[in-house]
């Protein structure tokens, strides 16, 4: 049996997808050659039951190659441009103000990956705060439903552009 696997587009700015280009490349080329001497190194010490240094290197490998899958598959499926925001309806890409449960936030509806160094919230349209806020203009109410069962109101008050 074949699943069909559906690869969904992330949005992110030039300036994320080059960042996260440059850390795959160092990871890939560099950063595994640098965990292989570590592991070759901390082999030399001998037993490698009791060789912690041998195990942290390896567990160090393993979360290596985990987020160089990660970052493959993220700019394989990345759509690279400026905000789809209009500043008018909530997209990928836009930075929304909103009242949510009588508290002001502000936020980029995206990954955290275009984030990169700010110190914006940010939140996935697949959240549930993002899935309730997306395709909303400025005025508009809606909600979703926290984990706990409770149901959270969200009122729109600005929409931007994330320039990042």
């Amino acid at each position: 049996m074949t699943e069909d696997v559906t690869q969904e587009e992330t949005w992110l700015t030039q300036e994320a997808f080059d960042r996260l280009s440059k850390e795959l490349e160092h990871l890939s080329g560099p950063g595994r050659a640098e965990i292989a001497e570590k592991i070759e190194a901390a082999r030399d010490e001998g037993d490698l039951k009791e060789n912690g240094g041998y195990h942290a290197a390896r567990e160090e490998q393993g979360k290596q190659e985990v987020r160089i899958r990660q970052l493959e598959q993220l700019l394989r499926s990345a759509k690279v441009g400026s905000s789809e925001s209009d500043g008018k309806t909530v997209s990928p890409g836009s930075v929304v103000t909103a009242k949510v449960a009588g508290n002001e936030m502000r936020f980029l509806l995206g990954s955290r990956e275009i984030a990169g160094d700010s110190d914006i919230d940010v939140f996935s349209e697949k959240s549930p705060l993002g899935a309730a806020v997306l395709g909303t203009s400025v005025g508009d109410k809606t909600s979703y439903e926290a984990p706990n069962g409770k149901e959270i109101a969200v009122e729109v008050t600005k929409i931007e552009a994330f320039s990042g």
